[in-house]
Order: C-alpha cells, then structure tokens, then sequence
C-alpha cells in the first residue's frame, strides 16, 4: 500500500515511504558513521515526517484563529510554542518512548519522537495576542484577529 497515490502504484511515493521508514542511526542517519554529510537532509526529512504525523484543525471565529493539535501523550512543559519569520507559528514538541528494562514491546503503533506544525498567521494576526492550552492530550492555540481598519473618508478639492 505504501507508495498508493489514488490507487496507483507510484514509484517515487514508494521510495519516499522507504526514506521516511529509516530510524536514526540506521543507513546513514544522523546517529550513524558517516551521518554527518547527510545531517541537513537528515534533518529536514524528520521535520517532514514530524509534520505529517501531527494532526491538526485551523478554525476561524469571530475574533480570533483556533489552532488545535493532537499532541497526545506530552505536558504543556513538553510542547514549545513560538512566532518565527514574523508570521510562521511552530509548534513542536518530542514524544519519548518509556523505556522498561523488564518490558519488550510486541508492538508499537504509537509514533514517537518529533512533533510540529508550521502555520503561516494571517496579516490580520495580533502578534501580541496569542495563548495555548493544553487539556488531554490537546493543544489549542488562539490568535486574536486585529480589529478591521477604520474606514478612510477623503475630501478632494474640487475647483
């Protein structure tokens, strides 16, 4: 199934799901020898990944924007919220397995590791005005909107 692309088999989205399916460490990664010349890429590979397994709603309201994220099994100390590049909010956080010297797994569906979400903000966005909570395993983070601009009346001179 991996490689799929409406029901197609796709050869390039099959070598993806292999690159994506490699831990670190292994063939190359940052942990391995040689790792070093394949870090950038290494890197950019797991925010990919991070991305895509972070589940996410965008809802607008009235006075605001509504980010909400699945960052199941993290406290609000593990999750970092912040404004990059003036308007590119990042929320991220890491997922750490519970390492049990006595436990093996059997099997493990649960991702762990990196988590963010990128959002470019609106330009109606208060930058001074943004909050998160985080209740079960769920992150909402609230952008209040800018008030709407006054409407400019100018009088021209007739002659």
């Amino acid at each position: 199934m991996a490689g799929m692309v409406f029901g197609l088999e796709n050869p390039m989205m099959t070598a993806l799901q292999h690159l994506l399916d490699i831990p670190d460490g292994e063939a190359g990664g940052a942990g391995a020898a040689g790792g070093e010349k394949q870090g950038p890429m290494r890197a950019y590979v797991r925010d990919v990944r991070a991305m895509a397994a972070t589940p996410a709603d965008v809802k607008e309201l009235p006075g605001a924007y509504a980010f909400v994220v699945d960052m199941s099994g993290l406290g609000s100390g593990d999750i970092k919220v912040q404004v990059e590049d003036e308007r590119v909010l990042v929320i991220s956080g890491e997922r750490r397995s519970e390492e049990k010297e006595d436990a093996k797994y059997m099997r493990m569906e649960r991702r762990m590791g990196k988590l963010m979400r990128k959002f470019v903000l609106p330009k109606n966005a208060d930058m001074e005005k943004i909050s998160a909570v985080c209740r079960d395993g769920v992150l909402t983070v609230t952008v209040e909107k800018l008030p709407p601009p006054e409407p400019k009346t100018i009088q021209v001179q007739v002659a």
